[in-house]
This record gives structure tokens, sequence and C-alpha cells, in this order.
């Protein structure tokens, strides 16, 4: 019998990208799995489907006896699960330390940087897979066609002797990992809560890839590849993937041309659908790099105008980085500015004073008098009206893309679903 069979494991924060993951490959290894967390998800329901009941909610009821507890960085330790647990002596497990553990179990591909890394990830999952390697994978998002019947998945336990997972950087997790081939995409300050400076942040890449046998950068190659999606920045990840999958002893031609149909992550460019013949699209972008990399990448389709629906993600970014964003945006041709979604940040402090105004300031700065909206209570009624005025005075050929890690993407669906004037 495996070991993970004699496991119970309770997820605090079960409906997150990662935490689900992890928590979907335990329980398909034979672990009981129990989880929590405040809100409903497409994670949650992807739970639901592989017959785990996730519980909507905290409460110290939901923590079953003699169970281990794993959280993430974003629990807080106000949590009753975590507060009753800690009660009984268990001291929990961060997910970082559960992800070493089952990536232990096979030859580690790890792929970590400030951007990209998602993407990178999904890209060597789908290549390999499509080349027939029964890959295990830990990605930070959904991947269509990765799950059971062509579903979408954020990750699998493969019978394969490699697993592939993405290495988060931003609260020193990777470190955890011990990868025999290591990606780094690129080296950027982003998490300003955990790294006090480039250096810090560049001494902890040094580390993670320390202990590999190959380490690959994306620029170490110029090999060309076609892709079905957009952008610079992700021929940048195919390179990264052909380059880790080349060092794991793959043909690099055929993993190029096994990427030739991937489609993509959700929230990556996403086309969600369109609104009166407008296309509507969204990225989970929250740096200013990423920012430009998916409009740059919108751009290159050529729109008779881009309309970019923006709201900052965490009050620390928006305040260290306020002014880039306000420069990535204008590269967009209308731009609608929406307050800052503050996940497990509150406005007090040094951040008493930060808002989503701040960005529309500096893009308005910028944009070369092109209409900038600051948007704090954010309405489709407002994002429909844009769109009617426009197509009212004969702008043709537009496109909308909405822009953040936090709930923005629920405006655009509600475009596509014909709310809003």
């Amino acid at each position: 019998m495996s070991e993970w069979a004699s496991r119970r494991l309770h997820f605090i924060g079960v409906g997150g990208a990662g935490m689900s993951g992890l928590a979907l490959v335990c329980a398909e290894l034979g672990a009981r799995v129990t989880g929590s967390d405040r809100s409903e998800s497409s994670y949650m329901e992807r739970l639901r489907a592989a017959g785990l009941d996730p519980i909507v909610g905290h409460d110290a009821a939901n923590l079953p006896e003699g169970a281990e507890v794993v959280v993430s960085t974003a629990i807080g330790t106000d949590n009753p699960e975590l507060a009753l647990a800690r009660e009984r002596g268990i001291e929990p497990i961060h997910r970082g330390v559960l992800l070493a553990e089952l990536c232990a179990e096979k030859r580690l591909i790890a792929v970590a940087g400030t951007h990209g890394k998602t993407t990178t990830t999904a890209m060597l999952v789908w290549a390999l897979r499509g080349l027939g390697a029964e890959v295990a994978f830990f990605v930070g998002g959904e991947v269509p066609g990765l799950g059971p019947g062509g579903e979408a998945a954020n990750a699998g336990w493969g019978t394969g002797e490699l697993v592939i997972a993405e290495a988060d950087e931003s609260d020193g997790s990777f470190l955890d990992l011990k990868p025999e081939i290591a990606v780094v995409t690129n080296i950027e300050m982003d998490h300003h809560s955990r790294w006090g400076s480039v250096a810090e942040l560049r001494a902890a890449f040094t580390e993670f890839t320390a202990g590999a046998t190959a380490v690959v950068r994306p620029e170490d190659s110029e090999l060309e590849i076609e892709l079905a999606v957009p952008g610079h920045h992700n021929l940048l990840n195919a390179r990264a993937a052909v380059l880790a999958a080349e060092a794991a002893g793959f043909e690099p031609a055929k993993v190029a041309a096994a990427l030739a149909d991937f489609p993509g992550v959700k929230r990556r460019l996403e086309l969600k659908g369109a609104r009166a013949g407008v296309p509507i699209y969204d990225d989970y972008a929250h740096h200013p790099t990423e920012v430009r990399a998916a409009l740059s990448a919108l751009r290159e389709q050529g729109p008779g105008r881009l309309i970019a629906v923006f709201q900052p993600h965490l009050y620390s970014r928006t305040k260290a980085f306020g002014e880039e964003f306000g420069a990535a945006l204008a590269l967009a041709d209308e731009v609608v500015v929406l307050d800052v979604y503050p996940a497990r940040e509150q406005p007090v402090g040094e951040l008493a004073e930060v808002s989503g105004l701040q960005v529309a300031q500096a893009t308005a700065e910028r944009i070369g008098g092109r209409r900038v909206l600051w948007l704090p209570d954010p309405k489709a009624d407002a994002l429909a009206r844009l769109l009617d005025r426009n197509q009212a005075v004969g702008v043709a050929d537009q496109v909308l893309v909405t822009i953040g890690a936090g709930d923005v993407f629920r405006l655009g669906e509600l475009l596509v679903n014909g709310e809003g004037r």
C-alpha cells in the first residue's frame, strides 16, 4: 500500500491554483483529502468533479480529527481551522514543503521566474504529453486539454518518471524544491513584502539552481517556433520549454512541433467571447512587464482601437509600480482603471492612501491625451456604453481586454453574456 493511502490531509485554502492541484494529486495517490476555502472558484468545481467535497467558508468544525494540515502563505494566523490545529499540537505543512515531498518521488523539472512560469510549465506538459510521456505536473493555472476527457486541468500524476512543477518565488517556497532541471524564465522585483532587493532575489534564484544538473534560460535559444498563442513573450516561454525538454532527453524539433497547437492557459490572453462583434480578452497580468507584454501581443493583431480595463492587484504592488503601470497601460488607445483588488492586504499604515486613482493619473500623464477613465465602482454598463459610443462614431475593429490578477475577468464575462446596456 502507498504511504499516501495512510495519510489524512486537510487543506486550508484548497480553492487556490496551487493548493487545489496538490489536493487532487494527493487524493489520486490514495490520501484522504478534505479542505475549505473562503469562496467558490473553478478550482473548487474541479475538486468536486474529482470526488472531493471542499467546504465554502472557514470554521474550526471543518478540521477532521487526526488530519495533517496544509496551508499556503495566504492563510493568516487568525484562521479558525489553523488555530484549532495548533491547539491540538499540529504543526501545519506549507504547500511548498508538500509540493517538494511529491516532486522528490520523480525526476523534477522546476520552472521559476517572475513572469511566464505558468505558461512555460504548461507548454512543457502539453508538449511532452503530446509526445506520449506520462508526466506528472503542477501548474499554477488551468490548461485546457490536460484533464480527463480533454477538460482543463492544473495538476495530474502521470505514470512516467518526470514531474514538471511551477516553482513559486513569491514566498520563497521554490527553495524547497530540488530540481534535476531548473528553468529560469526571468528575474525581476515583484513581491516586495518578501524580497528586499533585486540582489536578494537573485541570490535566491542562484540557490534554487545550485543543485540542478541543467539550468535553462530562454535567451539560450534562437530557435523559431510556430505558435497558436500570440506575443513575443510566448515565444520566449516556448524556447525555455523546448530547452528544458531537450535537457530531459527529448528531441527539440519534435517538442517544438508539439507546441504548435498549444491552446494557452486560462486567464493568459484568453478570448472570453465577444460583445456586438468586439472580441473580449482577459489576462492575469499584474506586473508592469506583464501588462506591457499582454498589450503588445494584442497590438500585433492590428486592432483599430485597443481598450484596456485594468484592476491593480495588492496595495503594496500598486504603490511600488504605479508609475510603471501607467507607462505600460499607455500602449492602449483607451484605458479604464478600477480600484485595487486587495487580496490579503489592508489599506493601512504606509498603504493607507494607495488606490487605483494613482495608476489612472500616471496613465493619463503618458497616454498623449487619449481617454483614461477612473472607475472605482466597476459596472458592466459603463464598459458597454464605452463600446457602444466607439461604434457610434465609426470605430472599427475594437478589442477590449480585462487585465489583473483579481476578479476583473468577471466584467468581461458580464459583457459577453449580454449584461450592461
